[in-house]
């Protein structure tokens, strides 16, 4: 943890803040709206949506320790990675694919920084990872079954 600066790891980590990755898909939202794909913005909005529905109760009722805080309750699993994945996945799927890896690497950039912080266990970002995919599938579908432009 000391070989990496505080404020890169910070950095990192802060990716997947709210005040952060939303404006990011919403961004994304209104251009695919305004190209015509209403339908997948929508369902990358609701995969959004759904976030907050499906950690913050599981959270709860893990109740798991952080890594530097032993009496504090509720890192299981990580929301900054699952709103980081979600948000930069399902912008990558609005934008163009061709920036998928970008979101993947910005995911797992904020997913180590929150390692790296100490903010998270390893098992709660993949725990987050694996969550959320399933969100995912929703932008994707819509993706694949788009109106050619015009009609």
């Amino acid at each position: 943890m000391d070989s990496v600066p505080r404020g890169l790891s910070e950095s990192a980590a802060d990716l997947g803040n709210m005040s952060v990755a939303l404006p990011v898909l919403a961004c994304a939202m209104a251009y695919a709206v305004r190209r015509g794909r209403r339908a997948a913005a929508l369902c990358a909005g609701l995969a959004m949506a759904l976030v907050p529905l499906l950690v913050v109760p599981l959270k709860l009722w893990t109740a798991r320790p952080g890594p530097l805080e032993p009496w504090a309750q509720g890192y299981y699993p990580s929301g900054h990675t699952a709103t980081a994945m979600v948000a930069y996945v399902g912008a990558a799927l609005l934008v163009s694919r061709r920036l998928l890896p970008l979101a993947v690497l910005l995911t797992a950039v904020t997913a180590t920084g929150l390692v790296l912080r100490g903010f998270h266990w390893p098992l709660d970002v993949l725990a987050s990872v694996a969550l959320c995919l399933p969100l995912l599938r929703w932008p994707v579908v819509a993706a694949r079954y788009r109106r050619p432009p015009g009609t």
